[in-house]
């Protein structure tokens, strides 16, 4: 072998050697569906890419940093905020965002940890800016609906209306202006207005839970309390009216009653006497004499049995008894 073919086969070698360090430091780099990157060069960006494929970058140099593209969720942390009476609750949120502009998003935080430190920021300093300026039943309710049903009309009895009337007599409900879906959009406008220029689209921010705060919780449970006593309450009274009735009407029956049987006695007793008078009257007049002797007899025993000796003068009244004869 000569001394030129050794030499080409040494730069031959030497090229492929170079080759393959050359792919070894991995000059070509793959874009994910899903996935967004940023190519930084001496921590300056060179490049980015959003759509999936095959891309080249400077070995050695080019650093690669990639982000996801999908939408993200963030969870915030309790807060104990004022509402616009001055009654404190405990409101957790939750919020939906994703990234838009990778190279914005990288020269304000570079990592996503530092972007969910300052997003919770924005996020819970809205939600408690909103709040504040709300009432309680701005922030737990959602519509008036609870004040429409009781204007709509119902198959009730009379008796459940009664008790509905008893209860929500003193009952009046705030009427809600915006609700709670009006100011998670507000939130969510207030705190887009701060993240301006960061590469990050806010999508919504919704209150995950809603409590009340521990000194408010024992008011609630009060106002509960009462609300159950005036129920109570409204029964007590539905039923001591209803009692009272049925009562009334018990003593009016009883009345009637007595009232006709009083009626149909006097009629039948009427009826007997006349009846006792004829058969009396029939006697008298088949048999005068034994008929003096029977009333005679009845006389005596109704009056004289409650006196041991009778003393008396010759007297008609006791002609049967003094007469040998009966007579």
């Amino acid at each position: 072998m000569n001394k030129a073919m050794k030499k080409f086969i040494g730069w031959l070698i030497t090229i492929v050697i170079l080759v393959i360090l050359f792919l070894a430091a991995g000059p070509l780099y793959i874009v994910n569906e899903g996935t967004q990157v940023v190519v930084t060069r001496f921590s300056k960006i060179v490049s980015s890419h959003q759509d999936a494929g095959l891309h080249f970058k400077v070995p050695f140099l080019d650093h690669v940093i990639e982000y996801p593209k999908l939408i993200l969720s963030l969870d915030g942390d309790e807060q104990r905020i004022p509402t616009k009476e001055n009654q404190y609750i405990i409101v957790d949120t939750t919020s939906r965002w994703r990234i838009t502009d990778p190279e914005a998003f990288y020269k304000n935080f570079q990592t996503l940890n530092n972007s969910y430190n300052k997003l919770s920021d924005i996020i819970d300093s809205s939600c408690r800016t909103v709040i504040t300026q709300n009432r309680m039943s701005e922030i737990v309710r959602s519509s008036n609906l609870i004040n429409e049903s009781k204007v709509e009309e119902t198959d009730e009895d009379e008796e459940t209306i009664e008790i509905n009337n008893l209860v929500n007599a003193d009952t009046t409900n705030e009427v809600v202006a915006r609700g709670r879906s009006v100011l998670c959009k507000q939130m969510a406008e207030k705190a887009r207005a701060e993240i301006t220029g960061f590469g990050i689209e806010l999508i919504d921010i919704v209150p995950r839970q809603v409590k009340y705060s521990d000194e408010l919780n024992e008011s609630v449970y009060n106002s509960m309390i009462k609300d159950r006593n005036q129920v109570a309450q409204a029964y007590r009274s539905l039923g001591e009216g209803k009692k009272a009735e049925w009562l009334g009407k018990l003593e009016n029956e009883k009345r009637r009653i007595t009232s006709e049987a009083y009626r149909k006695s006097e009629e039948i007793k009427g009826n007997a006497d006349a009846e006792a008078a004829a058969i009396y009257a029939a006697a008298y007049n088949k048999d005068p004499e034994f008929y003096n002797f029977w009333k005679s007899m009845e006389s005596y025993k109704n009056n004289l049995k409650d006196y041991p000796a009778t003393l008396s003068t010759k007297m008609d009244y006791f002609d049967y008894l003094y007469s040998p004869n009966g007579r």
